[in-house]
């Protein structure tokens, strides 16, 4: 069999329906389920019906993606899936990937995920923050337009941008307070980049600004109890595999106001031998990425029974 990752994607790949092609497969109903006791709410109901605007709230997004990608890779194990060498997730989705891992427990992620969200969603008021995504220059040169936006205000004036999400060589995601995003997709349009494209989110994710809920999840974390993954975990924030409790919650911890250095962590699971990485769960944004960052590296995408078989047959050559 190829020596194959999983990955596990974050916000952003939510849509009204996607779990509708399992069908009534007993591992997403169970997995429903133990999510929305987790939460007290049903979850089941929120995927299916909608609508897009609800399900697209962070404090909704994050828990649903959770709950997508490890029902995903719970219908994978329970079709005889074998494990993978290693797995990752994009932000939010390294929380599946920890589940994945037997790291943490579903009913354990799913309130942890919810807070999380709540956090982010409290630490800088609705409008003040913005992030975008930048097209066609490299890190080095977003790193550097965001250095000399932020120059063009005063040094005491609250106004951030940063880089925060490294997607592929050709891709970072930038964000901070609104004003300084707004100034430093002039100055990187002005430097060559082709597209300087808003978000629609509702904070600025893993920026500096998200310290207030760093420190809040720092403190959720103590309580919540982790064990040793079973299978490697790369985490986002370090592009590392950890395996004591105490440093995993760390890096979680700093996550969630540090940058996804998604470049590296593709490149950290083919250099532990991944000849294949798979996304698992809805969309194909990973695989995308995993095309742009290492061509050599099968990419595939697991989000329902169709492709389910078509990794294995995949994996099996």
């Amino acid at each position: 069999m190829t020596a194959f990752a999983f990955v596990f994607p974050g916000q952003g790949s939510q849509s009204v329906g996607m779990l509708d092609a399992w069908g009534d497969h007993p591992e997403v109903r169970a997995t429903l389920q133990e999510a929305s006791d987790a939460l007290g709410e049903d979850l089941g109901a929120l995927i299916h019906e909608g609508p897009k605007e609800v399900l697209a709230l962070t404090t909704n997004t994050q828990p649903v993606m959770l709950v997508a990608g490890v029902a995903a890779w719970r219908v994978w194990k329970a079709e005889g899936g074998a494990d993978p060498i290693a797995l990752a997730g994009h932000s939010l989705g390294e929380y599946s990937a920890l589940v994945a891992a037997g790291a943490l427990t579903l009913a354990e992620a799913a309130p942890l995920v919810r807070f999380r969200a709540q956090a982010m969603q409290q630490a800088v008021p609705a409008g003040a923050g913005a992030m975008a995504a930048i097209l066609g220059l490299d890190a080095d040169a977003v790193r550097t337009g965001c250095a000399q936006a932020q120059a063009a205000f005063a040094p005491d004036s609250g106004e951030v941008v940063e880089a925060v999400n490294f997607n592929d060589p050709a891709q970072t995601v930038i964000a901070g307070s609104k004003a300084a995003v707004d100034k430093a997709c002039e100055v990187l349009k002005g430097m060559g980049a082709k597209r300087a494209l808003p978000l629609p989110v509702s904070a600025p994710f893993h920026s500096s600004l998200m310290r207030p809920a760093a420190e809040a999840l720092r403190e959720r974390l103590a309580s919540v109890p982790l064990r040793p993954p079973a299978i490697p975990v790369v985490n986002n924030i370090d592009v590392a595999v950890e395996t004591e409790p105490d440093r995993i919650r760390d890096a979680l911890v700093r996550q969630a106001a540090g940058p996804v250095r998604w470049v590296e962590c593709v490149q950290a699971l083919r250099a532990r031998g991944a000849q294949a990485i798979v996304e698992c769960g809805p969309g194909k944004v990973l695989m995308g990425l995993t095309k742009r960052i290492a061509p050599d590296v099968a990419a595939a995408a697991l989000y329902d029974p169709a492709s389910l078989t078509d990794v294995k047959a995949m994996l099996a050559r």
